[in-house]
């Protein structure tokens, strides 16, 4: 019996989102000019939230234009990893580090899935100390130029699930052969957290926080 535990980023582990900040840091970092284009970064997030563009979409839009439409990873690397540095010390919940060191002693396989980029999921990974990654996925013409467009679906709602579902079978781990704890602040999370075995409703926001006390999942307030 594998035992994994997965957790959500954006507001379980961190205190407050990732992207929006990753995507002023990159601007700053490698093209301050580019920050010319926030007013219409928050256009975009205004079209999405009136549902004319989707959330898919929308992270490619701002990311092409407050980091660029084709971009050299070697180049902004190192903005990348000052990015994950500056998660890691002053965005991370004590308490979600408490919980992540509890499920390592116990034994099991970290995971974080999350809606953010792989790109800069990865290193605050790294230095959280899991053991794999989900993540929306950039579209790269080869290794090294990357894309303001996403690759395959963007990790989020039942598309995480499916995600999970693909590398627990990439993996070879049978779902009856592993036992599933999960995390999420986030009620677009629901199919995750029925599909694990515990599933642990993390700083959640008001739906989830009903929908918990609904399907008897734990509440957690890190």
């Amino acid at each position: 019996m594998q035992k994994i535990a997965i957790y959500d980023m954006d507001r379980t582990i961190t205190v407050t989102g990732t992207y929006a900040a990753f995507l002023v840091h990159m601007a700053r970092c490698v093209a301050p000019w580019r920050l010319i284009f926030l007013p219409v970064a928050g256009l975009v997030m205004i079209g999405y939230l009136l549902r004319l563009v989707s959330r898919a979409r929308a992270k490619e839009i701002n990311q092409g234009l407050l980091i660029g439409w084709r971009v050299n990873r070697a180049r902004i690397q190192p903005a990348v990893e000052s990015y994950a540095d500056k998660v890691v010390a002053g965005n991370v919940r004590a308490g979600a580090l408490r919980r992540i060191a509890d499920d390592r002693a116990d034994g099991y396989r970290l995971l974080i899935a999350s809606a953010s980029f792989r790109l800069y999921v990865e290193p605050i990974a790294r230095r959280l100390g899991f053991d794999d990654v989900i993540a929306t996925d950039h579209f790269s013409q080869d290794f090294d130029y990357l894309r303001a467009r996403i690759a395959g679906e963007n990790c989020y709602d039942v598309a995480k699930l499916r995600m999970i579902e693909r590398w627990m079978k990439g993996q070879g781990i049978e779902r009856d052969q592993a036992h599933v704890r999960a995390y999420s602040d986030h009620v677009t999370d629901a199919p995750l957290l029925d599909f694990a075995d515990e599933g642990v409703a993390a700083n959640p926001h008001a739906k989830l926080e009903r929908l918990a006390t609904l399907r008897g999942w734990p509440i957690v307030h890190w």
